[in-house]
């Protein structure tokens, strides 16, 4: 397992979060160092309550770190504006979620494009590239569904189009098999081993399963908001 390049994509340095909960604290992340380079599959595994969550939280840009460093593809996260996140949530990173987070009210093609739309771009030209990628994705006969009418894979695969259609250079996929059979989980990760591969995103999973770790060229074993272990 090797990676793509060895310029780095993500850098952490003391990364720490701590959160008060009442009179007491709670460590989500405990100085952790981290180096991701351009290209990786990144696989973030760990016991619930270990910090992988808080941990793509952070390096999303949807959570400030209490202490540390923070640079993610050259983005300052700790000394950033809350504009200068909100393009880099828009722009840098794409997200996918275990619960996938669709518009109830919006169709497949409208939610997929619904990220371009708010960032501002062409909406001709957004409709067309949410096209292609929900035609990739196997979804071109569910473009005028609702999310209600959709099967768990296919929402998640909705999620996919919509966190790609901004042209990210990192794709952050936290639990995305968590509410998938297994055939579907399968199909998710091939889905995002290939975003990896042919279009040479770097790809961050932070999971449970087991369903991505032969196609991982590193990954991490968070405990304790801490990385015990890692491996190539």
């Amino acid at each position: 397992m090797k990676p793509n390049s060895t310029r780095p994509v993500i850098e952490a340095r003391n990364l720490t979060r701590i959160y008060a909960l009442g009179g007491s604290e709670v460590i989500g992340i405990n100085a952790v160092d981290l180096r991701i380079c351009t290209g990786e599959l990144v696989v973030l595994k760990g016991n619930s309550g270990s910090g992988k969550s808080t941990l793509l939280s952070l390096l999303a840009g949807l959570d400030r770190p209490t202490r540390g460093e923070l640079k993610v593809a050259e983005n300052d996260l700790v000394s950033a504006g809350p504009a200068d996140l909100t393009h880099f949530r828009r722009e840098v990173v794409g997200m996918v979620f275990q619960s996938f987070n669709l518009m109830p009210t919006l169709n497949v093609l409208e939610n997929a494009c619904l990220p371009g739309f708010l960032a501002g771009k062409n909406p001709l030209r957004i409709k067309s590239k949410a096209s292609e990628l929900l035609n990739w994705l196997g979804l071109s006969q569910r473009i005028s569904h609702l999310p209600a009418q959709l099967s768990g894979g296919e929402m998640q695969r909705t999620a996919i189009a919509r966190a790609l259609i901004n042209d990210p250079d990192i794709i952050l996929a936290d639990e995305p098999t968590g509410n998938l059979d297994s055939r579907n989980g399968k199909i998710v990760v091939e889905l995002l081993a290939e975003l990896n591969r042919k279009w040479k995103r770097t790809v961050v999973i932070a999971t449970h399963s087991n369903l991505a770790d032969s196609l991982a060229t590193v990954q991490f074993q968070l405990k304790d908001g801490m990385i015990a272990d890692r491996e190539r």
